[in-house]
């Protein structure tokens, strides 16, 4: 295990990697912090972009600037698609979705119980 998978990813991290996402104009970001509800994962990130061209460009932020940050980027999936690419940080799952995809499988209403923070195109996830 190298020293970067054995770094825990804190909620300010995670808030990190959101401003990530909004770099490249995610929409209705959304941080869920699951720490109480499950042991898969301390957090979820799920974001939106207007097309296929947004979304690869949110994914690949995220990852290039995950890697910049020595942050283990353990796998990223849904690039063949790209209605939905998932990037699995172990502790941090981001969720990156074509709007119609995202409101087809509503990930934060199944997770609904999780204390969320909201962040916009406007807002800046980290002060």
């Amino acid at each position: 295990m190298t020293k970067t998978t054995a770094k825990k990813i804190t909620k300010t991290t995670a808030k990190k990697i959101v401003a990530f996402a909004l770099e490249k104009k995610a929409e209705d970001v959304l941080l869920m912090d699951l720490r109480k509800l499950t042991s898969v994962t301390d957090f979820f990130i799920i974001c939106s972009g207007g097309s296929d061209t947004q979304v690869r460009a949110i994914a690949d932020n995220i990852v290039e600037r995950c890697k910049k940050a020595d942050i283990f980027v353990y796998n990223v999936e849904g690039y063949e698609s790209l209605s939905w690419v998932l990037i699995d940080l172990v502790e941090v799952v981001i969720h990156v979705f074509q709007r119609d995809t995202r409101a087809y499988y509503q990930l934060e209403r199944l997770w609904r119980d999780a204390p969320t923070d909201r962040f916009g195109d406007d807002e800046e996830a980290v002060n």
